[in-house]
């Protein structure tokens, strides 16, 4: 009984490493259509529209919500405290270091990454990716890397919207319907957050654009099993999405905490 319980733990660990071998690999073949022979405008542009101008709607409607409940949140428990007007910065630092990158990151895992995994697992299934390689092109450089450069760069510029909107949600919740004064609310907002805040969050928006495209790209390719498969895919490449987001939200917030103390404050 031992002896198969080691077994089935051994047999999952080596599926697990040959799964990060396989992704890694993945991974930089991807980087290296990217530095070396990078697709056209024509490829790259309408894979752009897809992730940025088509979730402006989501993200801003997500944001402006957030803003207005963590207002709402923060004021309740501030004024028990009689510190109302501290309410500015602390929303606004959380919007734009936590909750703006990550929430973002997550609608659009399941908005863009959901759609490209079921995009190319359709692919996969009905072997078009196989009449690519058999026609001598690369199907990473051709299927994969416009996506990766569209969620690279255009999910900071999301992240950027979101923050805007969830910062003028909870300056209208704070001032216009809780009663602090605006006066307080910006200058205390002044006095607290810096640029360094606003730029940690660009900079886990940056990775999370890059897992998002990756591991849903990748599960997209390794689809198998008709259209049951395509779904799977799609459902595992989101959880996946979802579960490196906030891990690597977590290591990305301690390295950068750590650069700020060392070399910036």
């Amino acid at each position: 009984m031992r002896s198969a319980w080691a077994t089935r733990l051994a047999s999952s660990s080596l599926d697990v490493l040959a799964g990060l071998g396989r992704i890694s690999l993945f991974t930089f073949r991807t980087l290296a259509w990217v530095f070396t022979r990078p697709p056209g405008r024509r490829v790259v542009v309408p894979q752009m529209y897809e992730v940025g101008v088509r979730s402006v709607p989501v993200v801003l409607a997500t944001g402006s919500f957030v803003g207005m409940v963590l207002a709402v949140q923060m004021f309740q428990q501030l004024h028990q405290l009689n510190a109302e007007s501290a309410a500015g910065p602390i929303i606004n630092i959380a919007i734009v270091k936590q909750l703006g990158p990550v929430l973002a990151a997550v609608i659009l895992a399941g908005r863009v990454g959901g759609a490209m995994a079921a995009e190319l697992g359709t692919m996969r299934v009905t072997e078009q990716i196989d009449a690519l390689r058999a026609m001598g092109a690369d199907p990473i450089r051709y299927l994969v890397v416009p996506r990766f450069l569209a969620c690279l760069l255009l999910i900071p510029i999301l992240t950027i919207f979101g923050d805007a909107i969830g910062a003028l949600g909870g300056y209208l919740v704070s001032v216009k319907a809780l009663g602090i004064t605006a006066h307080y609310y910006m200058e205390q907002t002044r006095g607290i957050m810096e640029n360094w805040d606003i730029l940690v969050g660009l900079i886990k928006s940056v990775f999370f654009g890059a897992l998002i495209a990756v591991i849903c790209c990748y599960k997209g390719f390794q689809a198998s099993g008709g259209a049951a498969g395509v779904g799977r895919a799609t459902t595992v490449a989101f959880v996946a999405s979802f579960i490196s987001i906030l891990v690597v939200n977590f290591f990305l917030e301690v390295l950068l905490r750590f650069v700020y103390n060392f070399y910036i404050a």
